[in-house]
């Protein structure tokens, strides 16, 4: 914060120490308001946003015991906690300013003060201000987007039972401070999960960090998660808090934690064992007060059994562990979120009239998804972006498989009985060996099919 752009309010009831306070400030302060009768600071703070108020704790009813400071002080803090207040009083002493801090001041100078001594603490103030500022914004915005996805999982869209569960899941252990670990293939929407766990929980009101563990190199791997010092390294060019240091008080999601080398999952489970931090360069520990959640897109627990993942580790982050299914085993869903995905499209891209041909949400319910929900939220948008009618038709899509039924593999034989005896094989898999459902999706009879497969031996 520039201190030409900084307001400061003065109540003090000597003239005497107001023209000196507003004489020394002038070029130091964009606007600088003086007050006699501290009755009136109400009214002040309501009209106007001070960044710094400088407060006697002593006037004319009370001239020795500071006792209308601490009240001003405390009326100021209520009307705005993020309120900067510095005392000032000839009679000042170490326990009365002790007494100052822990009821809110910021800090705490004598009269008569030292000029150089007066400014440093209104430099120091000012920073403290725009600290605070930038804290309430952060929480600010966290607050709309909890409001902005305030909707029932918000993304997370399923009528299946496997998201039914997950529902309920989510709804038992969001109030809790349980650990909860993730799983699922990549684009499955494990952050929403975790996001949701955030919103329903007690710590909703702070703030939500999401950290890409594969996407930190090794060697930034501590300054970027513990924060580092002042000359810590090369690049240190300043004192910087680590993510567990700027999610205290909320959730830190740590994403495709599976990644870790064993050397930094020994680190990482240092600080969530003993809930502190130390800077790179720093041997001062911070307390953290994190709810922890992760997620991996990787089989860990074959990891712990390859010895690429730390068994200790992995009991610390599961207290709780949520799977989610990829989208090919819950294809009943897909044509909420494809209605889902074209909704929000229509309107970012504004085309309102847009709607699925009769068979498009059936070729996109039989294809396999492979990159999955994230897969299917991007093969929308592209129709909706590319489309010249107002009807999405299949052939807007991009399917890998020729089949549109998920064979997105090569075709590795132009044999066509081996190329039917595939696809019978996957739409029975899908259907889970129903036949009655398998025959009508291959466009076959009960006894067509019951043919082939004993033709085939399936």
């Amino acid at each position: 914060m520039s201190q030409t752009n900084s307001k400061i309010l003065i109540v003090d009831d000597n003239e005497d120490i107001l023209f000196a306070a507003r004489l020394l400030l002038k070029s130091h302060a964009g606007k600088i308001v003086t007050e006699k009768e501290p009755e009136n600071i109400p009214n002040l703070i309501q009209s106007d946003n001070f960044d710094v108020i400088f407060l006697d704790m002593n006037f004319t009813q009370d001239m020795t015991s500071g006792q209308e400071g601490f009240y001003w002080l405390k009326k100021i803090l209520q009307l705005d906690p993020a309120s900067v207040v510095i005392l000032i009083t000839a009679y000042g002493d170490v326990e009365m300013a002790v007494k100052a801090v822990k009821e809110g001041a910021t800090d705490f100078v004598l009269k008569p003060w030292q000029n150089e001594k007066f400014l440093a603490t209104l430099s120091s103030a000012l920073r403290l201000r725009e600290s605070r500022q930038e804290l309430q914004s952060l929480k600010s915005r966290q607050k709309q987007l909890n409001e902005l996805y305030d909707e029932k999982f918000h993304d997370i869209i399923g009528v299946s039972h496997q998201m039914q569960s997950v529902f309920n899941t989510v709804k038992k252990v969001a109030k809790t401070n349980a650990n909860v670990l993730i799983t699922g293939e990549n684009g499955t929407g494990k952050e929403l999960v975790a996001r949701a766990l955030h919103r329903y929980s007690e710590r909703a009101k702070d703030v939500f960090i999401s950290v890409d563990m594969g996407a930190i190199s090794q060697t930034l791997f501590e300054s970027e998660l513990f924060g580092h010092v002042r000359g810590a390294y090369t690049d240190a060019k300043e004192d910087r808090a680590g993510r567990f240091e700027i999610a205290s008080g909320g959730t830190l999601f740590l994403d495709e934690i599976g990644n870790l080398s064993i050397e930094l999952q020994s680190k990482l489970l240092t600080v969530i064992e003993n809930r502190q931090v130390a800077r790179v360069g720093s041997n001062k520990y911070n307390p953290i007060d994190i709810r922890l959640i992760c997620a991996t897109n990787m089989p860990i627990s074959e990891l712990v059994k390859a010895n690429k993942f730390r068994q200790d580790l992995l009991y610390r982050i599961n207290t709780v562990e949520i799977n989610l299914p990829p989208l090919r085993e819950r294809t009943e869903d897909i044509p909420l979120l494809a209605e889902h995905f074209l909704e929000l499209n229509k309107r970012k891209y504004n085309k309102p009239e847009l709607k699925y041909a009769d068979d498009t949400i059936h070729k996109l319910s039989i294809y396999d998804w492979p990159g999955n929900i994230r897969e299917l939220q991007h093969a929308v948008e592209r129709a909706v972006i590319l489309s010249e009618s107002d009807v999405l038709s299949v052939s807007d899509f991009f399917f890998k498989s020729k089949t549109g039924i998920g064979d997105h593999d090569d075709i590795n034989t132009f044999n066509l009985e081996e190329i039917e005896k595939n696809v019978i094989k996957k739409v029975l898999k899908r259907h889970k060996g129903n036949i009655s459902k398998a025959a009508e999706e291959l466009g076959l009879t009960r006894t067509s099919l019951y043919r082939r497969l004993e033709k085939y031996g399936l």
